[in-house]
């Protein structure tokens, strides 16, 4: 009987670890997924910045250069 008992508990054991080696693998690839996943956003993020920027500077000097050609064609001609 003492020998089941150990033989049990052993197997329990083995169950245990093999479930706990498979918990960590899971961990680690959804780990891994958002490490991905961040890697992959950032460029897109910081490209996404980028373009507003471009495009708030273009209208901006858009505008300034409308307006400074209303004003050069509404002043009085000496």
């Amino acid at each position: 009987m003492a020998n089941e008992s150990a033989g049990s508990n052993g197997v329990f054991s083995d169950l245990f670890v093999a479930v706990g080696d498979l918990a960590q693998q899971a961990t680690d690839i959804v780990g891994s997924g958002v490490k991905t996943v961040s890697d992959a956003v950032t460029p897109i993020g910081n490209a996404s910045v980028q373009l507003c920027t471009t495009t708030i500077n273009s209208a901006t000097q858009l505008i300034q250069s409308v307006t400074q050609s209303i004003t050069t064609a509404l002043a009085p001609k000496q």
